[in-house]
């Protein structure tokens, strides 16, 4: 049974019927056209706290949205998208190797917001979420754990009980994830999650990659792939960081001891075959490890040192065989080295290149795990690969073929998964050709079916796939999507594995068998399914579709394909987005969505990257709930980085976050990350704007709570379009007009994805409230006009109402408890979520306040004027103005109007007078003047104001002297060249601006000694 309503203060209990009619109407398009089931009542606090906390206000919404269905789409009666439009979105599905960072939070931040928004504006939304898989990442810090925990490989326990090892993983960090995805309030559709691995996703794979297959758009070939020796598998570009290293620098590398040399070149000699004279050929190289697979040497065709070499060969040193000298200008720069470069065509990718132009020989030297093979011969073989390059510059040496080493600057490949140093290596594997898939890419680009909002993406998105290059879709693991591909095993016949001829796609082992059966109609075989999985990012580029139901012909397929919009970060352009668009037009027909934003990474406030051995990385929920440093010290002792590395992140953590992290809440955190994102390629965050923005969380929750406090029992909002011209203050009207300008500018920040401005017009706004209309509301408190005080609350009940509705897509939670409290649990509004309420649109009935809100500017910058010569001139009581306008009887009016409400809001202010052009005279020997703008000065009476002027002279000089110093100090500091050899560039414009604001100091408080010198002179 429904339970009624808790009493607290200023509410009335909510009817458990009255709660269910307003439900329907807030889901009046719902498919179930009932939805009296049972719903508890909103979770807002009780008893009402003084001081905000984001833990008491954030912990209970989440839950309570999901018992209303307030995520779910809504459609028409007859289950069709609502006429106001459809608006829906794929997240970005998660890796489910641990937990989210900064950078996920990011992208909730930005795609609820603009979910939250659609769905106020009355849209069917779909929000659908899910996670991947991960394949060697997952598999990778899995393998990492049973060895630290139990001392065994995934060869300990054979592939399917570590296969369910990795399973019990994932429900583990599963969950994990998602409550942190739900404590950022995404408002997914839950009911629709997905997982790479489902059944569904899993059947849409298969689907896939077997048409793929039949059409020859996927094959088999051998080519160089970056192999990681460690995890024994192909990786993907985006799993290799390329480090450049200046010159001779110690790197450590998984399975040795000591660290490893690189940035060295070494010279040496190959002897010139038939030479009588023992004629050499130097060449360079920073892999001498890699000599045993040079099968030819490059000279350039036009330098005239080796012209009588064309056609020549060289020995090799260790095995009996010749190398051709080749003639290759694209391979060889003659100003680099020696202008002779040794070609490894099995170990390089431009080399590889190479051997395709000259056909030569393509020899592997390493094993699978990064030793040297038998085509080194048996004195190598078995040998480690970086242990044989310093064996082969000692036996080099020997042989008197060594020439020298020298510092070279170079980039490292470094496997991203386990530091491992990346070998090319040449493997048969499965491989998408994209050359026409690109060419309609590129086409839906430039007729414009997928909108871009980054010119920059645009271009390299183009760029990118005029100069495509098949893709390797082949892993050497055993998480993952095994392939749907079977090698047909004939009798008595070696064919090869290498061959794709041998290969037959299936959706299933017997759709495969009759395929193969009808290709090999005379011979008798066996199958066996490939051991490979598929990348990751293959059953990633099937997101958009295979979520809805794909290959099937889906009730979501027809209605939410194409998705409204891709969000994303820009780093995964290639990876991700394209390979969507690419595969979603070849298997559906249609581009996968219509437009494309490509979110900022985020840096530290040092702008470095994000990085574990950093200790800069930042968990979300640490900045939401807060974290001690030592709680941050304990998660970095039970992770899986490394003794050598847990002490130098500890010490990173002790610089960065000495104080720990303070508690900012969820609300600060998202409008926080939406506030930075400007189109700029980086964000550099600083924890201290998340602070200032739950600072700001809490003016929102203050004023919020002041309203409700002046709102009695039996209030009852009144105030609406018609009766709009009953406000007759200044005030009121230019609240109104402000109100409804942030509405017009938050809905074109959302339409255009401006998320600064859409940041900076409602925080604005807040402020205005605080600042302006609350302040001229205290000032009534002595009012016996009850026709001025209901219309008063009726205006500080929509600005308040419409500012937490506005605010609701950056700040879920604290919109939410404060909606449902000054509308009395959505009595007022109809709707039992703020979630389901109307988004505050622009009004044109409110436009026509813009000459009174011009007016108001005027008195409010007078304000300003008054407030801050008072501050200026100390005077703290009894403070008289005189305002003197000129021409303008519009603005005199509103003055003598607004006169006694100034005189309230205004400390140490007693009276105010308005000037006739023929008094100003009387008054201007007295008093301090200062310009409002062309017509209206202000005058402040100074004379008589001070029991000692001398005194505040002194008081005052005394300051002057004291921001003299601190001006020499920074000027010195400016000009030292120490400071500006090491100070950043962002340290030196601070010191700038304190520069300029002392200046500025000074020169003011000049002014006011001047003129306090004035008045005792005239005593």
């Amino acid at each position: 049974m429904l339970q009624s309503y808790t009493r607290i203060p200023i509410r009335r209990p909510v009817n458990p019927s009255t709660l269910i009619r307003a439900l329907n109407q807030c889901y009046p398009y719902s498919t179930s056209n009932s939805y009296n089931h049972i719903i508890p009542p909103p979770p807002t606090l009780k008893p009402f706290p003084k001081a905000y906390n984001p833990e008491l206000v954030e912990q209970k919404w989440y839950d309570w949205w999901l018992q209303t269905r307030a995520f779910e789409p809504e459609f028409t009666a007859d289950g069709k998208i609502k006429p106001e439009g459809l608006f829906c979105i794929p997240a970005p599905p998660p890796n489910i190797t641990g937990a989210l960072h900064i950078g996920h939070a990011l992208t909730i931040s930005i795609q609820d917001s603009l979910v939250r928004y659609y769905r106020m504006k009355g849209k069917t939304v779909l929000f659908l979420p899910g996670f991947d898989h991960a394949g060697i990442a997952t598999q990778s810090v899995v393998e990492k754990q049973i060895w630290r925990q139990e001392r065994k490989t995934k060869y300990d326990y054979g592939r399917e009980e570590f296969v369910k090892k990795v399973w019990d993983w994932k429900e583990i960090y599963h969950e994990k994830i998602k409550n942190q995805v739900k404590q950022l309030g995404a408002s997914y559709d839950w009911i629709r999650e997905a997982f790479t691995l489902d059944p569904k996703l899993s059947s849409a794979v298969v689907e896939a990659f077997v048409r793929l297959h039949d059409e020859g758009v996927i094959y088999r070939a051998l080519r160089l792939v970056n192999w990681s020796t460690k995890l024994s598998t192909t990786i993907s570009n985006l799993e290799v960081d390329n480090r450049i290293i200046p010159g001779r620098t110690l790197i450590p590398v998984p399975g040795y001891e000591k660290k490893i040399e690189f940035g060295v070149l070494t010279y040496f000699a190959y002897r010139v075959a038939g030479s009588n004279n023992g004629e050499q050929l130097i060449v360079a190289t920073t892999r001498p490890e890699t000599i045993h697979g040079d099968t030819a040497v490059a000279i350039h065709p036009d330098d005239p040192r080796y012209i009588h070499l064309h056609g020549k060969s060289v020995q090799h040193p260790f095995l009996d065989k010749k190398l051709p000298i080749i003639l290759d200008d694209k391979i060889v720069d003659m100003g680099f080295g020696t202008g002779a470069v040794k070609i490894t065509p099995g170990h390089d990718f431009n080399d590889y290149e190479v051997s395709t132009r000259h056909d030569i020989d393509v020899v592997n030297i390493l094993t699978e795990d990064g030793k040297l093979n038998s085509n080194c011969g048996p004195k190598w073989a078995g040998m480690k690969r970086f242990d044989a390059r310093e064996k082969i510059i000692e036996d080099l040496k020997e042989l008197g073929l060594f020439i020298k080493q020298e510092g070279h600057e170079m980039t490292i490949p470094i496997c991203s998964r386990s530091g491992d140093i990346i070998e090319p290596m040449l493997k048969p594997q499965w491989w998408v050709s994209q050359k026409q898939l690109a060419k309609d890419a590129m086409d839906v680009i430039k007729k414009g079916e997928i909108k871009m909002w980054s010119n920059r993406t645009k271009s390299e998105y183009l760029r990118w796939l005029e100069n495509i290059h098949d893709w390797c879709i082949s892993r050497q693991l055993w998480w993952g999507h095994r392939c749907p591909v079977y090698f047909v095993n004939i009798e008595n016949k070696d064919n090869s594995r290498e061959d794709g001829n041998y290969w037959i796609a299936g959706r299933s082992h017997d759709e495969a068998l009759i395929k193969a059966k009808k290709k090999f109609p005379s011979e008798k075989f066996t199958l066996e399914q490939d051991e490979d999985v598929l990348d990751t990012w293959f059953s990633s580029a099937l997101w958009p579709f295979s979520t809805l139901g794909w290959p099937q012909k889906t009730k979501d397929m027809e209605q939410f394909y194409p998705f409204s919009i891709l969000e994303t970060g820009w780093d995964i352009l290639f990876f991700w987005v394209t390979r969507m668009i690419l595969l979603g037009i070849k298997l559906t027909g249609s581009v996968p969505f219509k437009e494309v934003y490509c979110h900022s990474l985020i840096r530290d406030s040092q702008g470095r990257k994000m990085s574990k051995s950093l200790g800069n990385v930042i968990d979300p929920l640490d900045i939401i709930h807060g974290v001690t440093l030592k709680e941050l010290n304990a998660k970095t002792v039970n992770s899986n980085l490394s003794e050598k590395e847990v002490k130098r992140v500890i010490r990173e953590q002790q610089k960065i976050y000495s104080r720990g992290i303070p508690q900012c809440g969820t609300d600060a955190l998202r409008f926080t990350l939406c506030a930075y994102t400007t189109g700029a390629r980086d964000i550099n965050l600083d924890l201290l704007r998340v602070e200032g923005y739950r600072r700001f969380c809490n003016k929102i929750y203050q004023a919020t709570n002041f309203a409700i406090s002046r709102l009695n029992n039996n209030y009852i909002p009144k105030l609406n379009n018609k009766n709009l011209t009953e406000c007759h203050r200044l005030v009121e009207k230019w609240s109104l007009y402000q109100m409804n300008n942030c509405a017009k500018v938050m809905n074109e920040s959302f339409e255009e994805r401006n998320f600064l401005t859409g940041t900076t017009a409602i925080y604005q706004y807040w402020y205005m409230i605080c600042d302006v209309y609350i302040e001229y509301f205290k000032s009534l408190h002595h009012t016996n006009d009850a026709i001025k005080m209901d219309l008063a609350k009726d205006v500080l009940y929509e600005l308040i109402k419409n500012g937490l509705k506005m605010i609701h897509p950056f700040m879920p939670y604290i919109s939410e408890e404060l909606w449902q409290r000054i509308t009395r649990n959505g009595e007022f509004e109809k709707c039992v979520t703020i979630t389901k309420a109307s988004y505050p649109i622009y009004d044109p009935t409110i436009a026509n306040y813009f000459a009174d809100a011009q007016i108001y500017d005027v008195i409010l910058n007078t304000t300003k004027a008054i407030r801050s010569l008072l501050s200026e001139y100390n005077i703290i009581k009894n403070g008289q103005i005189y305002i003197s306008v000129q021409d303008d009887d519009e603005t005199t009016s509103a003055f003598v109007m607004e006169k006694e409400a100034l005189v309230s809001m205004i400390k140490g202010l007693s009276d105010i007078a308005i000037l006739s052009n023929s008094s100003e005279n009387i008054v201007l020997n007295d008093c301090v003047m200062k310009s409002v703008n062309d017509k209206v000065k202000i005058y402040l009476l100074v004379k008589g104001q001070y029991e000692d002027i001398r005194k505040e002279i002194e008081k005052n000089q005394k300051k002057l002297k004291k921001l003299e110093g601190i001006k020499e100090n920074l000027k010195r500091t400016l000009s030292n060249s120490e400071f500006l050899k090491k100070a950043t560039m962002e340290v030196q414009r601070i010191n700038k601006e304190k520069l300029t604001n002392i200046q500025g100091q000074i020169l003011g408080l000049q002014t006011t000694v001047n003129n306090l010198k004035r008045f005792q002179d005239d005593r």
